[in-house]
Formats: C-alpha cells, sequence, structure tokens
C-alpha cells in the first residue's frame, strides 16, 4: 500500500477556464429509468454529464431529465445531438444559452442518418460561428487530423474524435489517427463514441488522451451502475498507466532478474 498519494496525483482536465478532476464524461440517454440514470452518473464519478437537448421531453410528467441532474454537484454540458445542419445546431446550442444552461457546448452535426457520422465541414461552420458568440465549444468529429487542427485554430476548447460509430461498442478502431490528433493540437483531445467496455476505456487512456465521453457503454449494460464503476476505474488506472510510462515492447524475451552488472554475473 502507497504511504501517500503522491504517485496518484495528477493535473486538473481544463476545458476552457474550467477544471476538472474527473476524466470521465457521461451521457443520460438509453438508461431503463431516470433513478438508474442518476444511480449510474454517481457511480461514474464523472463531473461532466451531457444532455442531449433535442430529446428532453418537457411533458413528461414528474420532470425532464434536468430535473434530475443536480447543477450543484454536475457541470451539465448540453449537446446538439440530432441536428443534421449547422444551422441546426447553433440553434440547439442558443436554446441552451437561452435555458440559462452555461456556455459549454457539445458540438454535433450528423452527416448520415444510418451510421451518424459527423458532418465534418458543416461542424466546422457551426463551430466558427459559435466561438465567436462566446461558446465553450466541444466538436464531435471524425478521428481526422487535419480536422483537429481546424477545429483548433477556429477556437474550440477541446477535440473530440470518434473512438467508433455512436452507440457500436467497437472500442478505439483507429490509434494511430488519435495519436497524430493529440501530436497536432494543444487542446485537450477527448475520445467520444464506441466506447464498449472497461478495456476500451483504459487502452484509450494509456495513449495518453485527455479523456473520454462515453454513454452507451454504461447505459447498455446488464448493470449499468456496475459498469459505470468498471468505467471510472479504466479511465483512472488507464491515466496512471499513461503517467507512469510503459516498458517497451520487445520481440525477444529479457530476463527480469538479469545477471549482468551483478558481482557474479557476467
Amino acid at each position: 500500500m502507497l504511504k501517500d498519494n503522491t504517485a496518484l496525483r495528477d493535473e486538473p482536465l481544463v476545458i476552457g477556464a474550467r477544471r476538472f478532476r474527473s476524466r470521465l464524461m457521461v451521457g443520460t440517454g438509453k438508461y431503463a429509468s431516470m433513478e438508474q440514470t442518476v444511480a449510474a452518473i454517481e457511480a461514474s464519478g464523472a463531473e461532466i454529464v451531457t444532455v442531449a437537448l433535442r430529446r428532453l421531453d418537457f411533458s413528461r410528467k414528474g420532470g425532464n431529465l434536468l430535473d434530475y441532474i443536480d447543477p450543484q454537484k454536475f457541470c451539465i454540458l448540453p449537446n446538439t445531438a440530432a441536428c443534421f445542419t449547422a444551422k441546426d445546431a447553433i440553434n440547439t446550442a442558443r436554446m441552451a444559452r437561452e435555458m440559462g444552461l452555461n456556455d459549454l457546448i457539445k458540438l454535433e452535426v450528423i452527416g448520415n442518418e444510418k451510421t451518424l457520422f459527423p458532418d465534418n465541414e458543416g461542424l466546422l461552420q457551426a463551430a466558427r460561428v459559435l466561438v465567436k458568440e462566446g461558446f465553450t465549444v466541444l466538436p464531435y468529429f471524425n478521428d481526422d487530423p487535419v480536422m483537429a487542427k481546424k477545429l483548433e485554430d477556429v477556437g474550440c476548447a477541446a477535440v473530440m474524435p470518434l473512438a467508433a460509430p455512436i452507440g457500436s461498442g467497437l472500442g478505439l478502431l483507429n490509434p494511430y489517427n488519435v495519436k497524430i490528433i493529440m501530436e497536432s493540437v494543444s487542446v485537450p483531445v477527448i475520445i467520444d463514441a464506441g466506447v464498449g467496455t472497461a478495456s476500451d476505456a483504459a487502452k484509450a487512456m494509456e495513449l495518453g488522451v485527455d479523456g473520454i465521453l462515453m454513454n452507451s457503454g454504461i447505459a447498455a449494460a446488464k448493470d449499468p451502475v456496475r459498469m459505470a464503476i468498471a468505467m471510472r476505474l479504466a479511465v483512472e488506472s488507464g491515466r496512471l498507466a499513461y503517467l507512469a510510462g510503459r516498458m517497451p515492447k520487445r520481440l525477444y524475451a529479457n530476463a527480469s532478474s538479469p545477471l549482468t552488472g551483478l558481482p557474479w554475473g557476467g
């Protein structure tokens, strides 16, 4: 057991003017009930919780999702899910501001209804407008290093490349592009979409990404609360492994207890 927590210390995750301890962000869709949603969020240890504004049911008896999430405890990250044009995404972000939510916005402009792949061209257009209007923009996009740099250049506070298609649970399909994105930008790189289980989260964090946003990987599990705990631990352990620096991979064996350098060795 560690005598102190020195080895566990880490820099905060900085997004715009905000600082966060947790590097796991969670969504709020696909849960069986509001109560299960809140329980999973609590178990995840996340500080940032994203909410799809276009999917809120304001006519629901007993209140909508925002009535169940304590804004004093969690940072609400409104998102523009289900927007298929830059105009729709911009208007949805403005609606979030009119509702009194903070200036953070997870920006999505979807290009294809079947695959839910982003429309990067529309995304860049919307990002440019929203940054000028004072929003702290976190854009969801394909794992394209060129687009990552363009999004940073227009003023986005972070970039959020997909690991795999939304809701697929396929895990990180192209770690090489993600590594190039990390080298291309100076803002935080947050993996968004496609993480299916704890090992996916750990592998992504071991690359050195700054955080992960997930929804289906937790909500679609047989036991979402247990999976939320697993994801929290995976993000923490993956981050710690990255900070520790893994051993190099070798083609051949290398003795754990070498004889060279010892008084009786060679």
